[in-house]
């Protein structure tokens, strides 16, 4: 049997050998599914009490899934402890959701027709929800697209990002150890093509995809009919810094808000706009303090920044890089690769609007500031991509920031904080090439509840 070798980020060291699903395993998979769509279900209480369970569960063991993303991701330990409490939080969102969530009466006697009669939606599961997931928060991720399916009484099928299942697999074991009946979680280690398989079945009602854009509008449109989806892919989230007293507050947060988990997060401020008078010295300050980054093995306390997911991606981040430089981007820190697997936290002063680190999500620890004579022309730069997802703008005149935030084309906009903000409870999508539908726990819950409206004849 074909096996999925897993790595330890940093040291490339093999942490498992799983055993892949091929295409019989995918069919029963969703055999499976289906079946126990069709004909079980599982009572809201019965799902409150899986949910409150399995967060006791992983609270029990909140230090070892820590080190598991550490090691399999490459998220520094420090973050990796917040993923694990996020996680856990949403669990708890996903049971307020269970309680809260109901149908609705439709008022009948407006009109002559439909005197007589009453009539009240109810919710349904939608079906068989099929989930793909992507490395960069590997359990919290899990988080968002599993539990959603679990509370609203949905089968579900994820498919794990391949560089890091390992969350995922004990995730479902600690499913399985709330009480939750075999089948209704299920982990599809799988190829490609084998993926496509899944994703496209027919009996999918429902499809939830975090990755690249390339490969979710590809799967988007080999969807069945009637599949519902949403889609998170990537984004370049521009920065637009005005006039802000605290100045040196700001330095220091914008340097974690880029180069947090190696700028492998689809929020991290990528692009950052500042005024020409002190774009330079910005930028000279936000290099001194990335440069005093730790970079190494995520599993270290020490470490501030851990490893790229992949050698390949090192590669492709110093490509891009030379080529700004080469571009005439000005180089205030960094711009060279550490080892195999890491690249130092890189600050790049102007660089062309054309270069690829201008108009590419380069997932990797470098920053651009770029300098504005006319706030419109940031603007202007700032909504000039395919990609919007998140966008902050940073000013002490608050009507300045709210003209900008309606000017920016983004999802959200977060004024005086960063791009990277996000709480579980919050509506989370990206506009244009960056996503479809709405994620968010409780977003997600709706999306998978189908209403169904009963009318009764008195």
């Amino acid at each position: 049997m074909e096996k999925l070798i897993v790595k330890q980020a940093y040291t490339q060291a093999v942490l498992a050998r799983i055993d892949k699903h091929n295409s019989a395993d995918v069919e029963r998979m969703l055999s499976t599914a289906s079946k126990l769509h069709q004909h079980d279900c599982l009572p809201a209480y019965q799902r409150i009490e899986i949910l409150q369970k399995l967060a006791g569960l992983m609270q029990n063991e909140a230090e070892a899934l820590a080190k598991l993303i550490a090691n399999e991701g490459g998220k520094p330990l420090k973050d990796a402890r917040v993923e694990v409490t996020r996680a856990i939080d949403g669990v708890g969102v996903a049971i307020a959701g269970i309680r809260h969530a109901k149908g609705y009466e439709v008022p009948m006697d407006l009109t002559k027709a439909g005197a007589g009669r009453m009539a009240f939606t109810t919710l349904e599961p939608i079906g068989v929800v099929v989930a793909v997931s992507a490395f960069n928060h590997p359990l919290n991720l899990i988080i968002h697209q599993v539990v959603p399916a679990i509370a609203t009484g949905c089968p579900v099928i994820v498919k794990p990002a391949k560089t890091t299942p390992l969350c995922c697999l004990r995730f479902a074991e600690l499913a399985t150890q709330a009480g939750l009946p075999e089948g209704w979680l299920q982990v599809a280690i799988t190829d490609t093509s084998n993926s496509e398989k899944l994703v496209t079945d027919a009996r999918v009602g429902f499809f939830s995809f975090i990755g690249s854009a390339k490969v979710g509008w590809m799967l988007k449109a080999k969807l069945a009919p009637g599949t519902r989806c949403a889609l998170e892919h990537g984004g370049v989230a521009p920065l637009i810094f005005d006039e802000y007293e605290q100045e040196e507050d700001f330095i220091n947060g914008v340097v974690k808000a880029s180069m947090y988990h190696s700028g492998q997060v689809c929020v991290s401020v990528q692009r950052l706009y500042v005024p020409t008078h002190k774009a330079e010295d910005m930028a000279r300050k936000i290099a001194d303090i990335a440069a005093q980054q730790v970079v190494g093995d995520a599993i270290n306390e020490t470490t501030d920044l851990g490893p790229l997911i992949l050698p390949s991606e090192v590669d492709r981040v110093e490509a891009w890089v030379n080529d700004a430089l080469e571009e005439g981007a000005i180089l205030m820190t960094g711009g060279k690769r550490i080892n195999a697997v890491s690249f130092e936290p890189t600050v790049l002063l102007n660089p062309s609007k054309d270069s690829t680190v201008s108009t590419q999500e380069i997932f990797g620890p470098v920053i651009c500031v770029y300098a504005y004579d006319d706030i419109n022309t940031a603007i202007k730069s700032a909504n000039s991509l395919q990609v919007s997802f998140q966008a902050a703008v940073f000013s002490d005149n608050i009507t300045k920031a709210m003209d900008l935030a309606e000017k920016l084309e983004a999802s959200a906009v977060m004024i005086n904080d960063y791009t990277t903000f996000r709480v579980d409870w919050m509506p989370f999508a990206g506009r244009k090439h960056s996503g479809y539908g709405v994620g968010g726990i409780d977003y997600a819950m709706k999306d998978m509840l189908a209403h169904k409206m009963i009318v009764i004849k008195r």
